[in-house]
């Protein structure tokens, strides 16, 4: 799917990015509209390969941090196109990034490509991955080096494990001026409601006995257990709109005439925002600690995950791929108030660089990410037209990025305002 690099200060003929100087005439300057036609051309050039790699992905599932084939496509596909690729990023061997270009600006194209144990890509990575190279590579064709960086990022593992949080931390973007996706879904709205959220062990250390033979000398970690999914029943009706904690017992002892002398929970939290995030999980532990308290149990507390942080959207660049992915007759509407779609690490990043991450429609609101019916509406005709549009529609808001200055500041100034407000 490689492709020749185009000036992006020359006149653009109809088809497949030609240029007027291809054919032998004086370099005309062009409009940004100009690069936008030209980036359209290149996905347009593309579709039928792109599609095959979202097709490839969905037939091939991968899960977390063993997204081996997934990575060797698509990382094979940039460094085939001239894209400068280094594997193994952020200490994990299915994470890469590739550039092409060089200095700033720069404008991330993020790639995730794990699946769903049993239900394949019932999230739709496969487009995700395939919109993501694609813009990548489009965008590659037509900018030359003085134009700044295009760096697409093989993001692993965002259904559990946050390679974009492990990313972020290793320095994958510093020197970012935007970080762009798209997510196949059930809505079309221009930002993600996107939650905070984390998971955390509970263990109760108490004393064994048996129940019959010296009852009173033991002390039952798993009644403990037990009563602090009690006491985090009652804290649950008094909790801010978006938090929850949902918890499962792991561990409550080896043989019923043995007063369980350990026992384990596992509980996921998510709040609306990171710091309600923290507020619940520091609830969490004075829930854990009265408990123990009370019980005669020790208590521990650790968190078991990396933290996802809330999505911040940028504004003023989501406005920007919404206008252009209406353009194939896709209209994006705000979300609606109250109704959260989940966790993403693409909060993590959205803390660093000003970031977008549209939900685009792939089958109707009644269905539901994470079913068969959505894994089998990721690799739909609706799913292909989907994924041509926002392919496009991320080339274009790339190219807004790279080329002006103006857009570029008004999105870092909210992105800080955000940060402090």
């Amino acid at each position: 799917m490689g492709a020749r690099r185009v000036s992006p200060h020359r006149a653009v003929k109809p088809g497949r990015g030609h240029t007027a100087a291809d054919a032998g005439e004086a370099p005309v300057d062009r409009t940004r509209e100009d690069v936008h036609q030209a980036v359209r051309e290149e996905v347009a050039v593309r579709a039928d390969a792109l599609w095959g790699v979202a097709s490839r992905l969905h037939a091939d599932p991968e899960y977390a941090f063993a997204e081996h084939r997934a990575a060797a496509l698509l990382s094979g596909e940039l460094e085939r196109a001239g894209f400068a690729v280094e594997r193994g990023v952020a200490g994990m061997p299915t994470a890469f990034t590739a550039r092409s270009g060089r200095g700033r600006p720069a404008v991330a194209l993020l790639l995730e490509y794990d699946a769903l144990p049993g239900l394949g890509h019932a999230c739709g990575h496969n487009l995700i991955a395939a919109a993501g190279l694609g813009a990548a590579l489009a965008v590659g064709a037509v900018a030359e080096e003085s134009a700044g960086s295009v760096l697409a990022v093989g993001t692993p593992a965002e259904e559990g494990g946050g390679g974009k949080a492990l990313e972020v931390e290793a320095g994958v973007f510093d020197g970012v001026d935007a970080a762009l996706m798209f997510h196949p879904g059930v809505y079309s709205w221009a930002r993600a409601p996107l939650t905070a959220q984390v998971q955390y062990r509970v263990a109760f250390h108490g004393r064994a006995a048996h129940p019959t033979g010296n009852p009173t000398e033991g002390i039952d970690a798993l009644a403990a257990l037990v009563e602090l999914f009690n006491v985090l029943a009652v804290l649950g009706r008094r909790l801010p709109e978006g938090s929850h904690v949902q918890g499962i017992v792991t561990q409550g002892g080896t043989a019923t005439n043995i007063v369980p002398e350990y026992a384990e929970g596992l509980f996921g939290l998510r709040a609306a925002t990171t710091p309600a995030l923290e507020d619940l999980t520091d609830r969490l532990r004075e829930c854990a600690d009265g408990v123990a308290r009370a019980t005669g149990t020790t208590a521990e507390v650790e968190r078991a995950t990396v933290r996802y942080e809330h999505f911040r959207d940028s504004e003023a660049l989501s406005e920007r791929f919404a206008a252009h992915l209406s353009r194939a007759g896709i209209p994006l509407s705000p979300p609606v108030p109250g109704v959260y779609l989940g966790s993403s690490d693409i909060g993590n990043v959205s803390t660093r660089v000003p970031a977008i991450h549209p939900f685009v429609a792939i089958m109707d609101e009644d269905g539901s990410d994470h079913t068969p019916e959505f894994a089998e509406a990721a690799a739909s005709p609706r799913a292909r037209e989907v994924l041509v549009a926002a392919t496009g529609a991320l080339a274009c808001t790339a190219v807004d990025v790279l080329l002006s200055e103006e857009l570029r500041e008004e999105a870092w100034a909210r992105h800080r305002a955000a940060r402090t407000g």
